[in-house]
């Protein structure tokens, strides 16, 4: 068995026997290699993030958190073709782009037959002209959406006029394809939408945000009849946010 197939598989096997741990012998006779190589590949999922762990003493092993995983997912020529084309809108600029590439480096790696043709296929034809969102800026954007934190900004308006803004983070709009940070802006002392290639400079405080509701701060904005994308809907409760109103004033 070559090495990635090993590493899925062994994946699944810890799966298939958490709560328990398995040790790196019976995980070497499983599969036919070396308890050297077991122990590389081990090590090797640790280090992508697979929360795998090991325990020492009598009855230690390997063992593997089954919630913070998921099952293999066969996908169709068609689903392989259009998860390559939503993660091509993901480029370097957009909000999660580098869990999103990380994402798709593990869905590529666990592809095969036809629906790993189709992704390839499709994958040689799309092209993107990068935008000019600062790495920086889209870190601590997400950071402050993680952890609800307050954040300040330097933000560019339409006019090219610069101002520093301190805001309460609530989410995010996708438009036109733009990207726009919602959130109650305390200098403005209103619900304000920022667009992500308009910050200048981004800097978290550590400051906890206060809750806000979104569809309240989109309430009597330019995007009327804003709702959760479809690709979201098994995730996010469907139905209209509210509208939006002038953006990044």
């Amino acid at each position: 068995m070559d090495r990635t197939p090993r590493l899925y598989a062994l994946v699944e096997e810890l799966r298939a026997a958490a709560p328990r741990s398995l040790t790196v012998a019976a995980l070497a006779a499983r599969f036919e290699v070396s308890t050297r190589t077991v122990q590389r590949d081990l090590q090797a999922l640790m280090e992508a993030g697979v929360p795998v762990r090991t325990t020492t003493g009598r009855g230690g092993g390997w063992s593997i958190d089954p919630a913070m995983t998921l099952p293999p997912i066969r996908f169709t020529p068609d689903e392989a073709s259009a998860l390559v084309a939503a993660l091509a809108a993901a480029d370097t600029s957009a909000p999660y782009a580098g869990a999103a590439r990380t994402a798709s480096q593990k869905i590529a790696a666990s592809m095969s037959g036809p629906a790993s043709t189709a992704a390839q296929q499709l994958a040689a034809r799309i092209v993107a002209l990068p935008t000019r969102t600062a790495e920086s800026v889209r870190t601590a954007v997400e950071q402050a959406l993680t952890e609800s934190t307050v954040l300040r900004l330097s933000y560019l308006d339409a006019a090219g006029r610069e101002s520093d803004r301190t805001v309460e983070p609530a989410g995010l709009l996708t438009a036109g394809g733009k990207w726009y940070l919602i959130a109650w802006c305390r200098t403005r002392q209103a619900g304000r939408g920022f667009r992500l290639d308009r910050i200048a400079a981004a800097t978290p405080t550590g400051e906890p945000a206060p809750p806000h509701d979104l569809a309240a701060l989109l309430l009597g904005s330019a995007a009327a009849g804003a709702v959760p994308p479809a690709a979201l809907g098994p995730l996010a409760p469907p139905g209209p946010l509210g509208s939006l109103g002038p953006l990044g004033s």
